[in-house]
Formats: C-alpha cells, sequence, structure tokens
C-alpha cells in the first residue's frame, strides 16, 4: 500500500482520496487472504480490522475451538507484523511477558543480561488471559497504555505498531481471575466469536481434511499501518455526531441524570470517557473501510456493541431476570435519539 509522502502540515483529507480509496479496496484483499484459512465470521474479522486500523487493543471472546488463535495470527501474517503468543496459567509470572535479567559472561566479566520477553513484539496474542492471577495481567497494563516496559528500574519503549489481541473463554469460569476494570476499559473492542452456521462448519470440515490452507500473502506492512493511524485520525465528524457518542456512553451511567428507566433498573457501573473516544475512532475507521471520508450516525450505532460490550457492568436484578449486555445496549440505542 503506498501513501502519501509526509508533511509538515497534514493535507486537507480530500486531498487524499487516494489514501481513503487504497484503505477501502484493502477491506476486500484483506478478507481474501484471510478466507484462505478462516471459514465465515466476516463480521468478528471486520470489528477486529478496525481496531487494528485505529491503534487499539481487543479483547476477543468465545469458546473454544473457534478458530481464535488462528484469526489473530492470520491478521498478524497479512499485516507483516512479528506475532508472539503468551498461553496465559495460573503459575505465569509477569517476568515471563515482560522479559528478565540473567546473570552471564561478557568480556567485561559477569554482568546482569536483560533477556526481551514476547512482549516485545507488534502483535501479542494474549491466549486465555483471565487463567493468570491478577499480578500477571497487570504486567500488560503498562505496556498497553503507555507502550513501553519497565523492567529492574529501566523503561524500554516498545516498537510500533504493538497491539494486545487477547483471548478469554465465557464458559469455564472455575479457576479463573476475572480482568480488573481498568484493564478491562483499556482494550478498545470487545469481540465476541459465535459458533459457525451448518454450511460454513461444513466447509470448515472440508477445507482442513482434504488439503493444506494456501498461505497468506501480506498486504500491509507496519509502516503502511501507521500511516493508516494517522490518516483514521484526520477523518472529519461533525459535532452532532461527537455529542450523540456522549450521550449513548452517558446514558449507560445509571447514576447520570435524564437517564432510561431500564438503565437504573440493571445497570450498576456504565462506560466511561475512553469509551466515547473509542466510539468515534472506530465510527472514522469504519467509514474509510466503507469508502466514505466523513461519520455518520450509523457508525456510531455500528460499533456501539463491541465497545460497550466490557464496559457496562449489570447488577444482579438483570441477571436474575436473564437480561443481558448485549440487550442493554441494543435499548440503549433505541432510547437515545441521534438529535436533540
Amino acid at each position: 500500500m503506498q501513501a502519501p509522502p509526509a508533511s509538515a502540515t497534514p493535507p486537507p483529507l480530500d486531498l487524499e482520496r487516494q489514501t481513503v480509496e487504497l484503505i477501502h479496496s484493502a477491506h476486500d484483499r484483506i478478507l481474501k487472504e484471510v478466507s484462505k484459512v478462516i471459514v465465515g465470521q466476516h463480521a468478528v474479522i471486520e470489528e477486529m480490522l478496525i481496531a487494528l486500523l485505529s491503534g487499539g487493543h481487543c479483547l476477543i471472546t468465545g469458546a473454544p475451538g473457534l478458530a481464535k488463535t488462528l484469526l489473530v495470527k492470520s491478521l498478524a501474517q497479512v499485516f507483516s507484523l512479528s506475532f508472539q503468543r503468551i498461553q496465559f496459567t495460573p503459575d505465569l509470572m509477569p517476568s515471563d511477558i515482560t522479559g528478565t535479567e540473567i546473570l552471564e559472561d561478557t568480556p567485561q566479566g559477569k554482568e546482569l543480561v536483560f533477556h526481551k520477553g514476547p512482549i516485545f513484539a507488534h502483535m501479542l496474542l494474549a491466549d486465555e488471559i483471565n487463567r493468570t492471577p491478577p499480578k500477571t495481567q497487570a504486567a500488560l497494563l503498562e505496556a498497553m497504555q503507555e507502550h513501553q516496559v519497565t523492567v529492574a528500574g529501566n523503561t524500554i519503549v516498545l516498537e510500533e505498531p504493538f497491539f494486545v489481541l487477547a483471548t478469554q473463554n465465557p464458559i469455564e469460569m472455575e479457576g479463573t481471575y476475572p480482568l480488573p476494570e481498568a484493564q478491562l476499559d483499556r482494550f478498545m473492542m470487545n469481540v465476541v466469536i459465535d459458533y459457525l452456521s451448518e454450511d460454513e462448519e461444513v466447509a470448515v470440515v472440508s477445507q482442513t481434511t482434504s488439503r493444506k490452507a494456501e498461505p497468506i500473502q501480506p498486504i500491509f506492512s507496519g509502516e503502511d499501518l501507521l500511516r493508516c493511524h494517522d490518516v483514521v485520525r484526520r477523518v472529519p465528524v461533525a459535532e452532532e455526531v461527537v455529542r450523540y457518542a456522549v450521550r449513548l456512553v452517558s446514558a449507560s451511567r445509571p447514576a447520570g441524570k435524564d437517564v432510561p428507566d431500564f438503565v437504573k433498573q440493571w445497570v450498576n457501573w456504565g462506560a466511561g470517557t475512553r469509551a466515547s473516544q473509542y466510539l468515534v475512532l472506530g465510527a472514522k475507521t469504519r467509514a474509510l473501510l466503507q469508502g466514505r471520508a466523513h461519520v455518520s450516525f450509523d457508525d456510531i450505532k455500528a460499533m456501539a456493541q463491541g465497545v460497550l460490550r466490557h464496559r457496562v457492568m449489570l447488577n444482579y436484578r438483570a441477571e436474575a431476570e436473564g437480561v443481558t449486555v448485549g440487550k442493554v445496549i441494543s435499548r440503549l440505542i433505541e432510547a437515545v435519539p441521534t438529535k436533540l
């Protein structure tokens, strides 16, 4: 992917039409490459693609055997990014993620030499992140927010781009450690992977039992991805669209003013300001992927489930009545008007 040369003053977006069209055309090319090994799940792939092009981290929730790990690895290959995977277990230590100092013989004598951990990669897959204690989960916090790690008093900046894609199994909760709210909020989106349809599952079984999958061809480089981050942030968005995103998030807080009754009845804790930021940022990326250089109310609505799903905490009454967070978000979209 070729992008316009960098300049001191960013050109107006209408002069970057070529870049916008390239991002739009890349959408189909990426789906085509990933489809070599992943059948179906187009909505899931698009949500993860939006997170990557926006520069955000992604939490992936789904039952075992739904190709979560394969999907993340495939996206890393499409973007030609270095990839590392960590299998989170109860005995995993923070140093197993960030790295550690080891006493070694050097020309200057015995010295402590730092050996980098798997976090030093462009894309880190934290597999079953909820199976390790909070102390180890917290080792990712600094890296996710500041894109750096501190080891033995030394701060080391991570190479850009840097993404954390974490998976968690929603079925087996015994012996797991739910992610702290502070860490959940660092994830731009919570993407839910569901079971395939019968036809798609037949295609998977036929494909995986007859031949090896075709190799995935890289489409982007890390530099291209960083340029995309810059273009996404320069997409114009009307103030009324931003206000709608803020009102939608504010309506999820039960202690706020003019909050719908069902929120006060079912919600224990609503989303914060970071949710509003990610709604707008994700909406900008979605617009570009669809070939538009402007953001609509529908873009905000389309991002609401993924951005709010892990930020709206239901109370015991909602659980007793069988109310899901997805239902609450859907009703929020219906209840909050686009314009006052």
